[in-house]
C-alpha cells in the first residue's frame, strides 16, 4: 500500500533518525469517496483545507490505541496466521457506546511478530476480516519505542519516579525518543491510508502516541481528533524535567479534546501549559477549554467504566460456579482478602503484604482467620526493577508465611501465572475485601470488577444455591493514588505508604457489620453499573463532536516547523493587514485618524527597553506632520513617562492611563476626564492590594494618578493567578457601592475609574473631527489586549453616527492572531512598525503650525 503521508515527517525529531528498514505495503485500499463519482488522492495536497464538506457522511470512528484488539497464533497444521478478536480488550469494548451504524477501523500493532513476507497478505487479511490496520513496527524500533522510551522513560516519570541516579530509573536517551518519533510517524501513516479527514473521527489511547496528534494535525488541519489518556498525568514539577517536554504538550495541544481520568490528572496537563507554554484555560458553559491560536482545546474528566456484559457472561459460565465453589471449601472458615495486581514497582504489592504482617501482629486472633490471594499478573515491562520488585514480594510472602502460618495455613498465598478471566471472577465473587494498594496508578479497574462479581447473576447465584434476593455485599481498600478512588465514595481510602493505617483499613473491612457493608456495595454497583464503559465511549464521543463543529466555521494556517507545528484557526473575515492594501486606501483619504496604542503594539511585550525607539519616533513624526492626519497614542501608561519619551513627537495626540488624562499635542494642557473625578476608592483599594503583594512573591503595585494596578507576572503562576481571582473577587466586593471599575488583564488586576476607557477617547477624537468640518474618512487602529477591544467597539459604533456624510474606510487591527473584534491582525511589534513605516512613506511631510493648530482644538472645547 502505497503511503499517502506527506514527504519527510521523520525530519520532525530533532536529529537524525533511527534508519529502519521500511514496512512492506499490502495491495492498495479503496480510495476515500468524497464526491459522488470521484474518488480522491490525498496525495494531492492539502486538500484537508477545502471548504467543501464530504457530501457522503459516513458515521466512522478511527481508534489508534499501541495494540491492536486482536490475539494472534500461527495454525499448527497450516503454518497460517489465525487471528481473533480480543474480548478482554477495552478497545473493544468502547464501541458499545457508538451507534449501531458507526463503523469502526483499528490501527495499532499486533502482538505477534509478522515475518516481512507475509505482512501484505496478514494486512489485507485484518482489513476484511476485523477492520484492523496492523502497524508492523520493525523489531528493533518496537523495542525501543515501546520497551525503550515508552515503559523506562514516560512509564516512570508519568507515576512519579526520577532517574536520580542510574540505579533508579534511566536517564533520557535520545535515541530512544527518535524511535519514538519514528513510531509515531509509521502510526501517522497507517490512519492518513484509511481516514477521510471530512468525516472520519480519530480516537488516540495514551502515552504511547502522545506526538501523534502533531503529525495528523501537520497534513490534515481540520481532522477531527481526540485522545485519552488512561495513566496518570504529573505534577509540573516532574513533568518539567522531561527535555522533550514541549513537544509532547504541543502534541496533545494539536487534538480538539483531551480526557483524563480525574480532575488532579487534568489539573496538572493544566499547570505544565500554564507555566510551560503561556496557556490560561477557562470554563466555558460547564467544559474547561484552552485557547490555543484560536482553536478551542476542550478537557474532559471521565473515569473509564467496565463492561459489564462481559463480565456478567464470565460469571454466568458454569467453569466459574464450579471454581467458586472450590474456592468456598479451601477456605471455609477463613476471611479471603484479595488483591489482583500486575507485577511493577508501582502497584504496591510488597506494601499491601508489609500491611497484612503488620494486621497479623497487631490481631493475634485473626492469626489463623485471614488470608490473603494476591494475583500476580505478568510485567508489562523487563528491567531490573521489575526483577527487583518480584524478589521482595516473595522473600516478604515467605518471611508472612513462616511466621504467622502453619503446615494447614498460609496468610498470604501467591498465584504468579496467567489466571483465566472464569477463575479471577470466581476469587472476586468469593472475597470479603478487596485491596488495591498502588502507590500511583492511572485508574485500576479491579475495584469495579470485584464490586460486579460481588454483586453476581441470576444464573450463577441458581448455580450456587443463592436466593435471589440475598443482600450483597463488598468491601474496598483502595489507595488514594489511583484514578478510581474519587469515584468510590464507600470505600475505605489509605496511604498506601502507611502501613499501620493499611493494616487498620482492613481490619475495619473485615470486621464491619453486614448492613453497612451492604450499603456501601450498593452505592458502588449503583455507580459502576451506570457508569460502564460504553457510558464512558459514549460521553467522550459526543463531547468530541461537540469540540469539532465549528471545524468549516474558520479560516485555518498552519504555522510551527516539526513538533512545535500548531494550527491557527479564526474567523473567515478576519485576515493579515497588507501594507499595500492599507496603503492604497491612505493615499485616497484626506482626514485620517490613526489609534496606537503603545506596550505590545508600537513596542514589544518582551523588550527590556521600553521607550520608544528613534526608529518609532521618526516615524510617528513623518505620520503627525501630514496635515491630513490625526494620531494619537492611548495607553494605559502614566502621564509622566509617555509625554517624556514622546517630547520629540510635537503634534502628537496623548490618551494616558485609559483616556483618564488626555492631551491633543505637545503644547496643549493635559485634559482629566470628568467622569472619574472622585479617586477616594483608592484609599480602600491601596491596603488590599498591599495585602496580596506581601503574601504573593514576585508581585508588585503600580500606581497611578487615576488607577493602582496589582502584577503578578513574577510571581509563581499557578499561585499568582489564584491570588488575582481572589483579589478580583474581594475588590469587587468592597468597591460595590464605589465609582470604580475591577478589571483582570494579562498578569494584572487592574481599579480605575467607572466609565474611563479607551473607547471613549476614540470616540471624543472622533465626534471632535466632525464638529470641525472634517469627518474622518480613514480610520486605523492597532492594539493587542483586552482594553483595546474597547476602541474596535467604539470606532465601529461612532462611525455609523448619521452625523457622518459617508462611513470611512476602517482598519481595526489587532496584534497577534488571536480572537478580536478587529478585522485584521498583525503577528507582532515588528510588523506593526513596518506597516506604519509604510504609511510614513506614503505621508506628505508639511510640518504644520503649532499655534494654529492648538487655537484650532482650544476654540472647539
Amino acid at each position: 500500500m502505497a503511503s499517502r503521508s506527506c514527504a519527510n515527517l521523520l525530519d520532525l525529531a530533532s536529529g537524525g533518525l533511527l534508519d529502519f528498514p521500511c514496512t512492506p505495503s499490502p495491495r492498495p485500499l479503496p480510495r476515500v469517496m468524497t464526491v459522488p463519482g470521484i474518488i480522491s488522492d490525498l496525495d494531492g495536497g492539502n486538500d484537508a483545507d477545502s471548504d467543501a464538506a464530504s457530501s457522503v457522511c459516513l458515521d466512522r470512528k478511527i481508534l489508534v490505541a499501541n495494540m491492536l484488539p486482536l490475539h494472534a497464533k500461527r495454525d499448527p497444521e497450516t503454518a497460517k496466521w489465525c487471528f481473533s478478536f480480543d474480548e478482554d480488550s477495552l478497545l473493544l469494548h468502547l464501541k458499545d457506546g457508538f451507534s449501531s451504524e458507526t463503523e469502526v477501523i483499528y490501527v495499532g500493532s499486533l502482538k505477534a511478530e509478522i515475518d516481512p513476507s507475509e505482512q501484505e497478505e496478514v494486512a489485507q487479511k485484518l482489513l476484511e476480516d476485523f477492520n484492523c490496520v496492523p502497524t508492523f513496527l520493525p523489531h528493533d524500533l518496537q523495542k525501543k519505542f515501546y520497551l525503550g522510551f515508552c515503559k523506562q522513560q514516560l512509564w516512570p516519570l508519568f507515576h512519579y519516579m526520577l532517574p536520580i541516579c542510574p540505579d533508579h530509573g534511566d536517564r533520557f536517551d535520545r535515541s530512544l525518543w527518535q524511535a519514538y518519533v519514528s513510531a509515531n510517524k509509521i502510526f501517522a501513516d497507517k490512519v492518513m491510508e484509511v481516514i477521510n479527514p471530512d468525516d472520519d473521527y480519530v480516537w488516540i489511547h495514551d502515552y504511547h502516541l502522545m506526538i501523534l496528534p502533531t503529525l495528523l494535525r501537520k497534513r490534515f488541519y481540520r481532522v477531527k481528533l481526540g485522545f485519552f489518556l488512561h495513566s496518570p498525568f504529573p505534577s509540573s514539577e516532574i513533568y518539567r524535567t522531561l527535555p522533550v517536554r514541549d513537544e509532547i504538550l504541543r502534541g496533545l495541544l494539536n487534538c480538539d479534546l483531551i480526557g483524563f481520568h480525574t480532575f488532579d490528572y487534568a489539573r496538572h496537563f493544566l499547570s505544565c501549559c500554564s507555566r510551560m507554554l503561556g496557556l490560561d484555560y477557562e470554563s466555558k458553559r460547564g467544559h474547561i477549554g484552552l485557547d490555543y491560536f484560536g482553536r478551542t482545546v476542550y478537557i474532559k474528566i471521565l473515569p473509564v467504566g467496565v463492561h459489564m456484559g462481559r463480565l456478567e457472561s464470565v460469571l454466568n459460565l458454569p467453569f466459574t460456579s464450579a471454581k467458586i465453589k472450590e474456592i468456598q471449601e479451601q477456605f471455609k472458615g477463613k476471611k479471603l482478602i484479595l488483591g489482583v495486581d500486575d507485577m511493577d514497582i508501582f502497584k504496591g504489592i510488597s506494601l499491601k503484604l508489609l500491611a497484612i504482617e503488620q494486621l497479623l501482629q497487631q490481631k493475634p486472633d485473626l492469626q489463623g482467620k485471614v488470608v490473603l490471594v494476591q494475583i500476580v499478573n505478568p510485567a508489562r515491562g523487563l528491567g531490573k526493577d521489575v526483577q527487583e520488585a518480584k524478589s521482595e514480594t516473595y522473600l516478604t510472602a515467605r518471611r508472612i508465611n513462616e511466621v504467622y502460618g502453619s503446615s494447614n495455613y498460609k496468610p498470604v498465598i501467591l498465584i504468579d501465572r496467567p489466571v483465566p478471566r472464569f477463575e479471577k471472577s470466581a476469587y472476586y465473587a468469593v472475597a470479603e475485601c478487596c485491596i488495591v494498594n498502588a502507590v500511583r496508578d492511572g485508574m485500576n479497574l479491579v475495584p469495579y470488577k470485584y464490586i460486579v462479581c460481588r454483586q453476581g447473576t441470576p444464573s450463577m447465584n441458581k448455580a450456587l444455591g443463592i436466593e435471589a434476593d440475598a443482600p450483597r455485599t463488598s468491601m474496598l481498600v483502595v489507595s488514594e493514588f489511583i484514578g478510581c478512588s474519587p469515584s468510590l465514595s464507600g470505600a475505605i481510602r489509605v496511604n498506601p505508604w502507611d502501613i499501620d493505617a493499611v493494616a487498620d483499613a482492613l481490619s475495619s473491612a473485615i470486621t464491619m457489620p453486614d448492613p453497612e457493608k451492604q450499603l456501601r456495595h450498593e452505592k458502588h454497583y449503583r455507580y459502576v453499573s451506570s457508569h460502564d464503559v460504553a457510558y464512558w465511549s459514549s460521553s467522550f464521543v459526543k463531547d468530541l463532536e461537540r469540540a469539532c463543529r465549528d471545524h468549516y466555521r474558520k479560516r485555518c494556517w498552519g504555522i510551527g516547523l516539526g513538533l512545535g507545528f500548531r494550527v491557527v484557526s479564526l474567523s473567515p473575515n478576519f485576515k493579515k493587514l497588507s501594507i499595500d492594501h492599507i496603503v492604497s486606501a491612505y493615499r485616497r483619504t484626506n482626514r485620517r485618524a490613526i489609534f496606537l496604542d503603545y506596550d505590545g503594539t508600537v513596542v514589544s511585550q518582551a523588550s527590556i527597553i521600553k521607550s520608544p525607539s528613534p526608529e518609532v519616533i521618526s516615524i510617528l513624526n513623518s505620520l503627525c506632520n501630514d496635515p491630513k492626519n490625526t494620531v494619537f497614542i492611548v495607553s494605559g501608561r502614566g502621564r509622566s513617562s509617555l509625554s517624556e519619551w514622546f517630547a520629540p513627537c510635537e503634534t502628537l495626540g496623548i490618551a494616558a492611563e485609559h483616556g483618564y488624562f488626555l492631551r491633543w499635542c505637545r503644547t496643549s494642557e493635559w485634559e482629566t476626564s470628568p467622569i472619574g473625578a472622585d479617586l477616594d476608592w483608592k484609599e480602600i483599594v491601596e491596603p488590599v492590594m498591599r495585602l496580596y503583594t506581601e503574601t504573593t512573591d514576585g508581585s508588585n503595585i503600580e500606581t497611578k494618578e487615576s488607577a493602582l494596578v496589582w502584577h503578578h507576572q513574577d510571581a509563581d503562576p499557578d499561585f499568582g493567578s489564584c491570588q488575582a481571582k481572589e483579589l478580583l473577587d474581594h475588590l469587587e466586593n468592597v468597591l460595590a457601592n464605589e465609582p470604580a471599575v475591577v478589571k483582570r488583564g494579562q498578569h494584572i488586576v487592574e481599579v480605575k475609574p467607572q466609565g474611563v476607557s479607551k473607547g471613549l477617547v476614540a470616540e471624543k477624537v472622533l465626534l471632535r473631527m466632525v464638529d470641525d468640518g472634517m469627518p474622518p474618512d480613514f480610520v486605523a487602529c492597532i492594539g493587542d489586549d483586552r482594553s483595546d477591544e474597547d476602541m474596535f467597539e467604539s470606532i465601529l459604533s461612532t462611525v455609523s453616527s448619521p452625523s457622518l456624510p459617508a462611513p470611512p474606510e476602517i482598519f481595526a487591527c489587532t496584534v497577534g492572531r488571536k480572537p478580536s473584534k478587529a478585522k485584521y491582525y498583525l503577528d507582532d511589534a515588528a510588523d506593526v512598525v513596518k506597516l506604519l513605516q509604510g504609511l510614513a512613506n506614503a505621508s506628505v511631510p508639511k510640518p504644520r503650525n503649532l499655534a494654529q493648530i492648538q487655537v484650532s482644538f482650544e476654540s472647539a472645547l
